[in-house]
């Protein structure tokens, strides 16, 4: 008996097991989604009032660009009117050395390559007669090369920008030479214009990458830094035609530029140091620590500008021109009697701005000419800059003597002009 129950349980078992296999097999069924209108409800009033905000945003934010445009548009500068000023008339008025025309640098911080550019064209043509129109991109390239190369060899404490000194010219051309103007412009469109920000924004924020995650590897960035240049700025060229010659980079400045970068002089005039003795140009664009300046009092220093520009030597020169007294309209920089007299101008004067950071560098131009009018010094300035185009005299500026005398930092003269100052130097 217990062994037909046993029988039946499992023949049971099995029965039912088959019986659902056959006739309960569970099927996909596809249903309409269920809602819940209690949260629909939520979301519709939270959708409402993000709505809500965001109109109320984009009226408050449209009203302050309204704003702000208005008071862009009304913005005014401190400026001066030019009663008892009396410049030369054009630029043919004043004595000048040759220069090629004035070339703009747009949206760039290039100013120191493009007037040291031009003062070494100027150069060549004294000393070899030659008029060869160089690129000063070319210079431009290797300079944020060596520029970000300090800056990952410092793990990031160095001075990032696209400014510097007129001497990181000469610093290039030693190392890598130069080339002509057709061989490298940096504009890889047709008609465009030299813009700076997207490569320098790209620049910064993959130097803010490495040091945020501590990927320093001097060859490694360096190679990325190279792709990010040739991307914005086009790849430098290993060679190129010149007047039907082949050349590379340092052959055309060994045989052709012929210029002996060792003959420039970079002259400063600060009380902070001894003079007579050369020291470290203290500015951010000094990047590189350079200590080759050359120390003047400003009354020999200013007597080697103006008797250099008479004898036919022009002068790459830099400082402050963010002042009132600096009229791009009619095309002149002076010093307004209401910031200080001429008779008061002096070392002193000069150094109380240098050190209040009322005269500052952040600006180079190329000087080539000269006139003496009405007892006053005059000196032809040929600039890259925004507001040299603003005048009459597109990309040229005159400077009176005593805007130089106050407002200007720096100078690079070839060594023939210091003959009487260089056995001083200790």
């Amino acid at each position: 008996m217990k062994n037909f129950l046993k029988a039946f349980s499992v023949f049971s078992v099995l029965f039912i097991f088959m019986f659902i296999s056959i006739n309960g097999q569970n099927k996909v069924v596809y249903k309409k989604k269920t809602k819940f209108p209690v949260l629909d409800s939520i979301k519709k009033e939270r959708t409402k009032k993000a709505d809500e905000k965001k109109k109320i945003t984009g009226i408050i934010i449209e009203k302050n660009k309204k704003t702000e445009k208005n008071n862009d548009d009304n913005e005014r500068t401190l400026s001066t009117d030019l009663k008892g000023v009396f410049p030369p008339a054009s630029i043919n008025s004043f004595n000048s050395v040759f220069h090629f025309k004035p070339v703009a640098q747009y949206y760039t911080s290039t100013c120191w390559s493009f007037s040291a550019t031009s003062f070494y064209e100027s150069e060549i043509f004294r000393i070899h007669k030659k008029k060869i129109k160089l690129s000063e991109m070319w210079t431009v390239y290797y300079e944020l090369l060596a520029k970000t190369k300090r800056y990952i060899e410092e793990r990031g404490h160095s001075f990032i920008s696209g400014g510097g000194e007129t001497n990181s010219v000469s610093r290039i051309w030693k190392e890598y030479g130069v080339v002509p103007a057709e061989a490298y412009t940096a504009l890889l469109e047709k008609n465009r214009k030299h813009d700076h920000i997207p490569v320098m924004n790209e620049i910064e924020k993959y130097l803010d990458f490495i040091k945020e995650n501590d990927l320093w590897n001097v060859k490694e960035n360096l190679a990325h830094i190279k792709l990010i240049l040739n991307k914005h700025l086009g790849t430098p060229p290993v060679s190129f035609k010149h007047e039907g010659k082949t050349y590379e980079p340092k052959t055309f400045f060994k045989e052709v530029v012929r210029l002996n970068m060792d003959d420039y002089y970079s002259i400063m005039s600060t009380k902070y140091f001894p003079f007579y003795s050369k020291h470290e140009f203290k500015v951010p664009d000094n990047w590189w620590h350079s200590k080759d300046y050359l120390n003047l009092p400003l009354d020999v220093w200013y007597d080697v500008i103006r008797k250099s520009i008479k004898r036919g030597y022009s002068i790459v020169i830099g400082g402050d021109v963010s002042e009132p007294g600096k009229v791009g309209v009619s095309d002149i920089s002076f010093i307004p009697s209401f910031d200080i007299p001429e008779r008061y101008i002096n070392q002193d004067s000069r150094e109380f701005r240098i050190y209040n950071k009322t005269t500052d560098d952040d600006h180079g131009i190329h000087l080539v000419g000269y006139k003496k009018k009405a007892g006053k010094d005059w000196f032809l300035i040929k600039d890259s800059g925004r507001s040299a185009r603003l005048g009459k005299f597109k990309g040229y500026y005159f400077f009176r003597g005593d805007f130089v005398k106050l407002k200007m930092l720096t100078f690079t003269i070839h060594k023939d002009m210091l003959k009487n100052i260089l056995p001083k130097v200790k």
